[in-house]
């Protein structure tokens, strides 16, 4: 899935750095605040973009010493890095010029400008949402958008989504604030504008900060690859009884496994080992995101989980 989602980040960062432009542009030619605040919006997606980017290139670096377990979990910290810019930078400055367009309203010029701009900026956004969303709903399979977000652990497979998603409805309000101050002559209606959509990205930062968060502290295996591994283990002979099932996610194709088990009391040393190198073997070959797996002997009398 690292290769869709590289396709999907590319054809975001194409569109959203060719519209940053023209939306910047528009916003000196026609003085619009919301025109100003889309803009902003493009850049902070745009570096956005780049950040996941660098987050999977650095999340294939190979283990080494100070980091045994690799370091797929760049990709979740860099994420949560681009939560935190939606919200400081595209948010923050987007409230801060509707507020200063509220108390000091100017007249925008031109709004055909801004009506052309819009326009185009949402064909090609809406371009990337489409891609996006597909790439999305191929990923998640039959479940549930919201459960598709909440068990992904694949980051920039919904931080896209989101960010195109939070865009298409920035860039409606904006068309609707220039309409608004155009047939009304009412200025308010452009810095409210820029207000709403700083509030639309502050609400998407939020809720990304709150998934990817969980996926950063170490977030388990999904319950239907935590059961498959319990089954797999259950399903060996020289095991007597599972007592539990440890799973963290160290990135999206990386699962560690730690299983406590109590073995046979007439299993001997041997068949233990044996027992042991046959279970990783069918728990790799079975679910082959489970790369570093631990198995415990404990007895069950004594299991304090």
């Amino acid at each position: 899935m690292a290769s869709g989602s590289k396709k999907v980040i590319y054809a975001a960062l194409a569109g959203n750095s060719l519209i940053s432009i023209t939306k910047f542009a528009a916003a000196a030619m026609t003085g619009s605040s919301a025109m100003l605040s889309e803009g902003i919006h493009s850049v902070v997606d745009t570096g956005n973009q780049v950040l996941l980017l660098y987050g999977l290139r650095a999340a294939k670096k190979p283990p080494d010493k100070d980091f045994p377990f690799g370091h797929g979990k760049e990709l979740y910290f860099w994420s949560f890095i681009v939560a935190i810019l939606i919200f400081a930078v595209g948010a923050g400055v987007s409230i801060y010029e509707g507020v200063r367009h509220v108390m000091h309203p100017a007249p925008v010029g031109n709004p055909l400008v801004n009506y052309i701009v819009l326009g185009a900026a949402m064909v090609f956004e809406g371009g990337a949402w489409f891609y996006a969303w597909r790439e999305f709903s191929a990923y998640k399979g039959r479940k549930g958008y919201i459960r598709a977000v909440h068990e992904g652990k694949d980051p920039t497979m919904f931080v896209v989504l989101f960010e195109d998603s939070a865009a298409m409805a920035g860039l409606i309000v904006a068309f609707l604030g220039v309409f608004l101050t155009e047939t009304t002559g009412i200025l308010f209606f452009d810095g409210a504008a820029s207000i709403l959509i700083g509030f639309i990205l502050a609400g998407t930062a939020i809720w990304l900060a709150y998934e990817t968060k969980s996926l950063l502290i170490g977030e388990s295996a999904n319950p239907e690859v935590v059961e498959a591994i319990r089954a797999i283990a259950t399903d060996t002979p020289e095991i007597h009884h599972v007592n539990e099932v440890l799973t963290m996610h160290m990135g999206p194709d990386f699962i560690l496994v730690n299983i406590s088990v109590e073995f046979e009391d007439s299993a001997h040393a041997d068949a233990i080992e044996r027992a042991v190198r046959e279970l990783e073997s069918r728990l790799k070959e079975k679910i082959p995101r489970a790369k570093r797996i631990f198995i415990e002997p404990e007895a069950r009398a004594g299991f304090a989980g």
